[in-house]
């Protein structure tokens, strides 16, 4: 074995070719695949979330088929949807049931033990009830003229996709980005600055190219009446899940609770099933979005930069833990710096390890998360159809300007991050 640098030369144990690799990553064998996944897949996922990942694999390999053979872009309309708003309706029809109830048992059982149990499920039916998105007091919002320049590249986006930009921005410390909606008719974007911060120009266009293209076509599961049904389910399971160390009461409950719990998790998984193909679909829809605004190079980029946000996760621990070791006689973290230092670490890491984790997340099946096709399928489709060119650019100084709307934002979540710790808030 040698050294130069960083650089490692060795040849590979099982096949005997030549290894050249960065000595900070894996060392492995893009020849025979010797050690290209050292940890291996990890711990199963159990119930609801193996069920989630068994149907984005399952749905991303049957739909990336069809679409790579021309099928499938149609407007993808089946009886799933019907289904999914009856099954969503069904959902909220108990909670006006629930309310129905406990208000006649208010009326009737005033002054009684009936009033209790009227309040009881009043209260139950109000924390079920289908909610709007909202902001958050915590949110780091930007508007219109927070950010002119941001918006105006959102809006050239979206024009160049056939719809409309957003209402506000929120900037987190998430590596990821989604929109949604807030009430009935107000857009919001939602950007996560460890991801963008590491995002080349064009690839940020291809990113928010991706979240627009999902306002382009129907996705009944991110829509209001399925949306807010799978969170009162979600909140029904809150209620009925077990109770840790429990004594013999709270034993007795959580067996009791089985049957509900089994129901409700059945109810989540035939949402997850009916919805799964149209959400897979418009996953793949967004990234044709991504290649037509920010071309097919700035797209898959993107999905590059998806494949290491483990790294994007521990390098800003690492950095962020360094910190605040090293504090400053104010009793203050020095936070200068750490974006820089996030951006330089994933900007030198080597290709050889970009081509381990595409390797990796095809052997594992790697998504953003449940709702997503294999990443190195949607890479894949994006490589395999005829490239495309940017609609949208942004020069030296367009992006410099947005950098200088999103100064203050920067400086405060790097002060919060190395206060509290990344992953800690």
């Amino acid at each position: 074995m040698r050294t130069a640098g960083e650089e490692i030369v060795a040849s590979c144990p099982q096949c005997g070719v030549e290894i050249r690799t960065d000595r900070r990553f894996t060392t492995w064998c893009a020849a025979c695949e010797w050690n290209v996944d050292p940890q291996g897949p990890g711990k199963e996922k159990r119930g609801l979330d193996r069920v989630r990942r068994g149907l984005a694999q399952r749905y991303g390999a049957r739909l990336f088929d069809e679409l790579r053979g021309g099928d499938g872009k149609g407007s993808g309309r089946t009886w799933s949807g019907p289904l999914a708003y009856a099954l969503a309706l069904a959902v909220h029809g108990l909670t006006v049931v629930l309310a129905a109830v406990g208000l006649w048992g208010l009326v009737r059982g005033w002054g009684g033990l009936g009033m209790a149990f009227g309040l009881f499920l009043l209260a139950l039916a109000w924390s079920l009830r289908p909610r709007p998105n909202r902001l958050s007091d915590d949110d780091r919002v930007l508007l219109r003229g927070d950010a002119p320049e941001l918006f105006a590249l959102v809006d050239e986006v979206a024009a160049a996709l056939g719809t409309r930009g957003v209402d506000a921005v929120v900037v987190d410390v998430e590596a990821n980005a989604s929109v949604t909606h807030l009430g009935l008719r107000r857009r919001l974007l939602t950007l996560g600055l460890p991801l963008w911060e590491v995002l080349s120009p064009q690839q940020r266009i291809a990113l928010l190219g991706h979240e627009l293209g999902h306002f382009t076509h129907g996705d009944t599961r991110h829509g209001m009446v399925v949306g807010t049904a799978f969170r009162s389910l979600s909140t029904w399971l809150y209620y009925v899940r077990p109770m840790p160390n429990p004594n013999v009461v709270q034993a007795v409950t959580n067996l009791a609770c089985v049957p509900l719990r089994l129901l409700i998790t059945a109810v989540v998984a035939l949402l997850d099933l009916v919805t799964a193909r149209a959400s897979q679909r418009g996953e793949y829809l967004a990234d044709g979005a991504a290649a037509r605004t920010g071309s097919t190079e700035g797209a898959v980029g993107l999905m590059d930069r998806l494949m290491v946000t483990d790294s994007i996760v521990t390098t800003l621990q690492r950095e962020t833990n360094s910190r605040r070791l090293r504090t400053g006689q104010a009793g203050e973290q020095n936070a200068d710096g750490l974006w820089e230092a996030l951006v330089a670490h994933l900007d030198s890491v080597p290709e050889s390890e970009f081509e381990r984790r595409r390797r990796v997340g095809a052997l594992r099946g790697h998504s953003v998360d449940a709702s997503h096709p294999p990443t190195h399928l949607r890479r894949r489709l994006l490589l395999d159809g005829t490239p495309v060119p940017a609609a949208v650019t942004a020069d030296t100084a367009r992006t410099e300007r947005i950098a200088g709307e999103l100064a203050d934002v920067r400086r405060t979540l790097a002060r919060e991050v190395v206060r509290d710790g990344y992953g800690d808030q």
